[in-house]
């Protein structure tokens, strides 16, 4: 029997909170505390959502001083992440974070710092990091497959509305701060620090909306990555992508996710010449059923939690990722 974890969710206005579904799916793995929830709000919209039903409902300070709980999910507004993320790690508890950590990286390093001293686990809510598609991806780039790298593409785009136009207003760099990180964690996963990181964003209408999110970033080598993320192409969802180019081949992940919010895409693999298992030419590479996209990146957090298993993606991971995404979106501080 494994050791269950105790964990509860602080916050709903992340556009990422509905996660706590995930949980739902494991109840020998989690013991769900409760849900805190301080704004009457949020919370009283929260009550409505079938992701929430019979959860036990109480304020922070109550949910923070459980003396036995494991862990938490910090899924507050994303203005508020890193400043909430940091008094769970003051009251002693394991935190899964919703991304990104925050505009400016002094208290993002002060989180990480605390947590590294107190010897507690910090998972970032990047979602394509248990994704079995870009899994693949980063196993045949280290075995070689692909030969090195010269290009590295991708696309994270939508077609949103005025309410969230409004939204993405109240961040300086708009939809690249909130979309732009998810392509950053992949490529600084698959080549570590880059060179150059240089912001390119722009506004497409004259409401100061910063919602065609772009940057480049070049590696030692030569490898150079192109990153977009706009809130404004129709269809956008259906061609978020991953394109790997090698010597040797290229990989490419279109549609990211399938089904909504459900990990895996379709991968396609095209070789120069035959590889292992792999013929030469186009192929496409079967990808396992489909799971809710955060579920076994949960499970991992568990696994971490009880010690089972060490962070794959460590302090200093989480800091790289961070410091390039804030030169992408063309932050100073």
């Amino acid at each position: 029997m494994i050791r269950k974890i105790k964990i509860g969710q602080i916050g709903t206005g992340h556009l990422h909170a509905y996660k706590f579904g995930a949980l739902r799916l494991h109840p020998s793995v989690f013991e769900i505390a409760g849900v805190a929830e301080d704004d009457p709000a949020r919370r009283e919209a929260a009550q409505e959502r079938d992701t929430y039903r019979d959860v036990t409902w109480m304020r922070s300070e109550e949910l923070l001083a459980l003396p036995d709980l494991d862990a938490l999910l910090v899924e507050v507004e994303e203005h508020d992440t890193v400043e909430v993320a940091l008094r769970c790690i003051r009251a002693g508890k394991h935190i899964h974070v919703d991304k990104p950590g925050g505009e400016s990286l002094a208290p993002f390093v002060e989180l990480l710092d605390e947590a590294e001293r107190r010897r507690l686990a910090v998972q970032m809510g990047y979602m394509y990091r248990n994704s079995p598609a870009i899994e693949f991806c980063i196993q045949a780039v280290k075995e070689g497959l692909l030969g090195q790298l010269s290009t590295i593409d991708a696309a994270m785009n939508r077609y949103d509305g005025e309410e969230f136009r409004q939204l993405v207003k109240t961040f300086q760099a708009g939809a690249a701060y909130v979309f732009l990180c998810h392509l950053i964690d992949i490529v600084v996963g698959l080549m570590g620090a880059p060179e150059r990181v240089i912001p390119l964003s722009t506004c497409t209408r004259d409401d100061g909306v910063v919602d065609n999110g772009f940057t480049v970033m070049t590696f030692p080598g030569g490898c150079t990555a192109s990153l977009r993320s706009t809130i404004v192409e129709v269809g956008g969802f259906d061609r978020r992508n991953l394109v790997l180019c090698g010597e040797r081949g290229t990989l490419t992940v279109q549609p990211l996710e399938l089904e909504g919010n459900k990990a895996g895409g379709r991968v396609f693999l095209n070789l120069r010449e035959a590889t292992g298992e792999f013929p030469a030419g186009l192929q496409e590479i079967p990808q396992p059923p489909l799971r809710d996209r955060y579920e076994d990146h949960l499970l991992e957090f568990a696994k971490i939690v009880r010690g089972d298993i060490a962070n794959p993606y460590p302090y200093a991971h989480e800091l790289l990722v961070q410091q390039c995404h804030l030169k992408a979106c063309g932050y100073t501080d």
